[in-house]
């Protein structure tokens, strides 16, 4: 059974100056739908989702919304009052004072202070706050552009469970692959003015665009089969020149110009899809990079960044970084490249050894110069990309730009176009060692899908921060886990092969707690200890399994994803009281190891 209709266009077309953005394009948004928004930059995805909001007019064509809808929008540009508290701020956009709980649920899990002033937030935290003002007043359409850019993982991953029981619709530009598929139930993706909707969710995104594309192949075969027999009928000549002849004629010629075009436009497409991408190996034969007892400390702080960390970098290892925001990876790179001294230890680099970094903050765009001025400073039309001559048109179309743009001041470029230029920049000529910090935010999937062609390309050593979980799959096999208390762990794999050995790594607490009680004799607690703390000892184990129980029940619970559709308010009250358990269980589990303590004294 289909669910309701709730917003729709129909023939709708919209123009900026001379350029046509969208000409009778037809949209339909249901309750539940769960979209993501494809297409490269320009296409339109913002238009979209600003005529959604009620943020952009039309130009010709009918809107239809159902009676008293709700939007939301999470974009790039949002509006937070400096002096407001984060608590003060995201209250602004309750319905009712009965749902402020929801702050705390989200601050938690978004890792904000709700008492902290806006103004003394960093540009990624306030980030959080619009994000978190599009969700929490649960609009029956929430419009998020790239929600995940300057989340860590663990973020991510709570954003993702959530969305997934969101009881409106949602409508979602991202370049995290693993993100949309995990949540999505619908693809909008704008192609070459038309937009494609699959039913399924990104998720199997390749698979129905390689078909798309098949079957677009055979089409335009099919025509030119057809435009080469009346352009050959055209070439023979019209004899007698009569008006049947003569519309022929003119007929055949446009067909032609056409099937030309269509033909053009479908290599471009082609050209700019997904390539199946293979990771490269390591040559292990020699380390270009050694750190041996690396520990370092700032000055404002007693904590150690990074403590002994003794690592070798081999040639040509393809390393991505894992972390918390905030764990030592942006200092870990910095110490490297001998930006910031070591507290203790050494760190040793090849001679020979140079890095080419893309840094997050774009701090090497000078914000005066122009496109071709930043990729070709020493002036002139031409610059050596990987040791060849290649126009600076040439190579900005290879990143997305239109080549007239090129004499354009970059302060007219958004901030996923700063990305791509940088990048363009770092991997004309990347040096023996490429460091990429963050290289994903503000990118779409095209140009996503050339980063990923371009690094698995490149044969030197390859440094990687990023949250993007495909991304990661998809360049590197090896992992570097920084735990936050200045350790460092390495695993061989990707993303994936992190994750499953995190997972088979993880012995639950409650089985520790067993493994402990196995060995500890009751009877000799209760020679040793007062009466009182005795009983207690006697009696936690059970308290403690009688809450794993609960929680395990709470759980499974909320494993049905119609709960939160059908009974918000039963929802809402094991939501809360899960929280409570889990905390109760904490302070039972630590009163028991404490006395497990005690009693080990007495021994």
């Amino acid at each position: 059974m289909s669910s309701s209709l709730i917003f729709s266009l129909r023939e709708t077309c919209i123009s900026f100056g001379k350029k046509e953005i969208f000409k009778d394009l037809d949209v339909d948004v249901h309750k539940g739908d769960f979209i993501a928004l494809i297409g490269k930059n320009g296409v339109g995805k913002s238009t979209l989702m600003r005529i959604i909001s009620d943020k952009q007019d039309l130009d010709q064509g009918e809107l239809w919304k159902q009676p008293g809808l709700q939007t939301s929008y999470f974009s790039q540009h949002f509006d937070l009052k400096e002096s407001n508290t984060v608590e003060r701020e995201l209250a602004n956009v309750l319905k009712s004072k009965d749902e402020q709980y929801k702050i705390d649920i989200f601050c938690k899990n978004l890792v904000l202070d709700k008492f902290a002033a806006i103004r003394s937030l960093s540009g990624g935290q306030k980030r959080r706050v619009g994000l978190i003002k599009a969700l929490i007043g649960e609009s029956d359409i929430v419009l998020l552009d790239e929600p995940t850019n300057h989340l860590d993982l663990e973020c991510i991953i709570w954003l993702e469970n959530y969305l997934k029981s969101y009881a409106g619709s949602i409508i979602c530009v991202s370049h995290d692959r693993t993100f949309l598929s995990n949540f999505t139930n619908k693809v909008f993706w704008l192609d070459r003015g038309n937009l494609r909707v699959s039913p399924s969710g990104f998720k199997n995104f390749d698979r129905w665009s390689v078909e798309l594309f098949e079957q677009e192949a055979r089409q335009l075969k099919n025509r030119k089969q057809f435009v080469n027999i009346e352009v050959e009928w055209a070439s023979r000549g019209v004899k007698a020149r009569v008006k049947r002849n003569l519309k022929r004629l003119e007929r055949a010629k446009q067909l032609k110009e056409q099937l030309e075009k269509d033909e053009s436009s479908y290599r471009k497409a082609i050209s700019s899809f997904k390539a199946q991408v293979l990771k490269s190996g390591s040559d292990n034969s020699k380390f270009i990079a050694e750190f041996h007892k690396v520990s370092i400390t700032y000055e404002d702080t007693a904590k150690k960044v990074l403590d002994k960390i003794s690592i070798k970098i081999h040639k040509n290892d393809r390393i991505g970084l894992l972390g918390d925001n905030g764990t030592g990876k942006s200092t870990f790179l910095k110490a490297l490249l001998g930006q910031i001294p070591c507290s203790h230890g050494t760190i040793k680099l090849k001679r020979d050894m140079r890095f080419s970094y893309f840094d997050q903050m774009r701090n090497d765009l000078d914000s005066n110069l122009s496109l071709k001025k930043i990729l070709v400073p020493s002036g002139g039309d031409y610059l050596k990309v990987q040791g060849k001559e290649r126009h600076v048109c040439s190579y900005l179309k290879d990143f997305l730009f239109d080549p007239s743009r090129s004499t354009d001041n970059i302060q007219t470029l958004s901030g996923g176009q700063q990305n791509r230029l940088l990048l363009a920049k770092v991997l004309a000529n990347p040096q023996t060692g490429l460091i990429l910090d963050e290289p994903t935010n503000d990118l779409d999937l095209e140009t996503m899908d050339l980063l990923t062609e371009m690094l698995t390309n490149y044969k030197g050593t390859l440094l990687i921060v990023s949250h993007d979980r495909d991304f990661l799959d998809q360049t590197v096999n090896k992992i570097l886990h920084f735990d936050g208390n200045g350790n460092i762990s390495i695993f061989m794999g990707g993303y994936s092969d992190f994750l499953n050995h995190q997972e088979d790594k993880i012995i639950p607490k409650a089985k520790l707690l067993k493994k402990v009680e196995e060995k500890k004799s009751i009877e000799k607690i209760k020679s040793k200890l007062s009466f009182k703390y005795q009983y207690e000892l006697e009696q936690l184990p059970n308290e403690i399994d009688n809450f794993q129980k609960k929680i395990l029940e709470i759980n499974n619970e909320l494993k049905d994803t119609n709960l939160y559709l059908d009974n918000y308010d039963k929802f809402t009250s094991i939501t809360k009281e899960l929280t409570t358990l889990k905390d109760q269980l904490y302070q039972k589990e630590e009163r028991w190891l404490k006395l497990l303590e005690l009693q080990e004294k007495y021994e």
